[in-house]
């Protein structure tokens, strides 16, 4: 009798002492940021990298309308936002968030979650956006940017397609 209740107080123990341990685990493997999976952003042809435009240039911090390239951006994403609130002015081919860290484009849902972390938690658990791959491997997500478009990300209201034909309709 003995004996049995020393084997289950170990057993406890153990338990204990394992569970403890992958909590450790988890909590750590959080505050690592994930990189995930993800094709190229949608670029327009030609306009990437940025620096082979913008290498030299003077930086105008100053927000204003462009007028000699990139004109038909209007931001609408944040009123009174301006272009360098995401875009690095010292390196045009890096984002930059809140806190100063250059991100790549391929890493822009970090930008995006600044604002939006709701969706972003989503996003990172396939709710939001589109995911594809194996139920027990590596997923591919995409990027906020295949499906909005940053500077006004809002989906723009379609006319709705009639319902499909019943199989008995078709003649």
């Amino acid at each position: 009798m003995k004996d049995k209740k020393r084997r289950l107080s170990l057993i406890v123990a153990l338990f204990f002492l394992l569970s403890l341990l992958f909590s450790f685990a988890e909590s750590a493997e959080q505050d690592i940021p994930k990189k995930f999976f993800v094709p190229p952003p949608p670029f327009t042809p030609g306009i990437f990298p940025c620096s082979q435009c913008h290498q030299g240039m003077p930086v105008n911090r100053k927000p204003r309308k462009l007028e000699q390239m990139h004109q038909e951006i209007q931001l609408k994403h944040m009123p009174g936002g301006w272009c360098f609130d995401c875009h690095n002015p010292d390196n045009r081919d890096k984002l930059r968030l809140a806190n100063g860290q250059l991100i790549s484009f391929e890493e822009s849902y970090y930008l995006c979650a600044q604002c939006h972390g709701v969706v972003f938690r989503e996003w990172k658990a396939g709710l939001h956006g589109k995911r594809t791959g194996m139920w027990n491997g590596e997923k591919q997500y995409l990027l906020c940017v295949h499906c909005h478009w940053p500077h006004e990300p809002r989906f723009k209201p379609i006319q709705p397609l009639p319902p499909p034909m019943r199989p008995s309709d078709i003649k």
